[in-house]
């Protein structure tokens, strides 16, 4: 049977089955949804990468290039990243009066040093008034658009903000929630906390609640649903160089009996060519786009058969034709490895959080924090 009757609704956009591809720097851009998109049959939500609002405002050339969106993409989510409340508004004005978007998620849950030491992403919500400040301004400078927030627990175990902040949101107009379970400090490490995705529903049931982190898997997905009464998923790390995860994902939640072998070697290789051929016609530039898929040989590669030399071989490809050649000479007929559909990308923890001077001092004051702590550049 299916998991759940009842759709994922933010704004009027409805989202069946309730999946939504996370934010992720350098990687999800139009090129890597449309491939998760062709693989769910365009079902599903699929947010843009990180957009920093002072570049989109300053109208930043890589801005506008990282917030074109494929024709076939509907509703259009783009994530901003933003410290200061006037220029957040701004940003979100603009994408509303231009119809740059569809929907509009901001980022409180980042936890790299570039961005907390600006009092950005996971440092921003301990600020409670700033917090408000920018929410009142996102939400209304969006008029029909729905704003929705992803966060993480807080800045470590001693300043934990996700109830606090879930609050805010609801009497600021927010949408939805969606909530990592993991506090800045972790980064990737150790074990989310699904619990927390719990309470934080109970708390905040007014508006959907999506729960993030440690779903490698379709099952993953559907036991979170189970275990926390969340109201849908956030898939991030876990599609790494796996964009057909959403293929499996709208079927666990369908109740669809699925083929969940995995792709053989070939199939990947195939998906390989394709992911580095729409980068190339994203950006304009077969070499670049090839070039900018390095990142991702490594996760598609995971598990599988293929030496070292190789795999390095392929990590510095600079043409389709180099690629393409490197992957032929491969034994491509190898099923999909046990063992890699587990974690995968970043997985340090237990790291310092680099904060503004004296952040933790008052979880209230927000002094000093400005125009000038907006990030000037967005993505990865």
């Amino acid at each position: 049977m299916p998991m759940s009757e009842s759709p994922l609704q933010i704004g009027p956009h409805t989202v069946r089955p309730p999946v939504v591809l996370a934010p992720m720097a350098g990687i999800t851009n139009a090129p890597f949804r449309t491939l998760c998109r062709e693989f769910s049959q365009g079902k599903g939500l699929y947010v843009s990468e990180m957009i920093t609002t002072r570049a989109l405002v300053e109208r930043n050339d890589k801005t506008m290039q990282l917030i074109r969106f494929d024709a076939s993409e509907r509703p259009r989510s783009i994530q901003l990243y933003g410290v200061d409340p006037a220029t957040v508004g701004k940003a979100v004005r603009m994408i509303a009066e231009e119809d740059l978007a569809d929907h509009i998620d901001l980022n409180f849950g980042c936890p790299v040093p570039k961005v907390t030491r600006k009092g950005g992403g996971s440092a921003l919500p301990y600020k409670r008034n700033l917090l408000r400040a920018i929410l009142r301004e996102a939400v209304n400078g969006a008029g029909d658009l729905p704003v929705t927030m992803k966060m993480r627990k807080g800045i470590d175990d001693d300043h934990l903000t996700f109830l606090d902040a879930g609050r805010i949101a609801v009497e600021e107009g927010v949408t939805a929630i969606a909530l990592h379970g993991r506090t800045a400090a972790q980064h990737y490490g150790g074990t989310a906390d699904w619990d927390a995705i719990a309470r934080l529903k109970e708390h905040v049931p007014e508006v959907p609640v999506l729960g993030n982190g440690d779903i490698w898997s379709a099952e993953d997905a559907l036991r979170m649903v189970r275990e926390t009464g969340c109201d849908g998923v956030v898939v991030g790390r876990g599609c790494l160089g796996r964009p057909w995860l959403f293929a499996d994902l709208v079927a666990a939640f369908e109740g669809r009996v699925h083929d969940l072998a995995g792709p053989t070697l070939r199939e990947v290789a195939d998906v390989m060519v394709r992911h580095a051929t729409l980068l190339g016609e994203w950006i304009g530039d077969e070499s670049r786009g090839v070039i900018d898929f390095r990142k991702h040989v490594a996760w598609y590669l995971k598990g599988f058969a293929v030496g070292s030399e190789m795999r390095k071989r392929l990590a510095v490809t600079s043409s389709l034709e180099e690629l393409r050649a490197g992957l032929d000479e491969l034994d491509l007929d190898q099923p999909w490895p046990a063992g890699a559909d587990g974690p995968r990308g970043r997985t340090s923890g237990n790291n310092r959080v680099v904060l503004p001077d004296g952040w933790l001092k008052d979880p209230y004051d927000c002094a000093g924090v400005g125009e000038d702590a907006e990030l000037d550049t967005s993505g990865g």
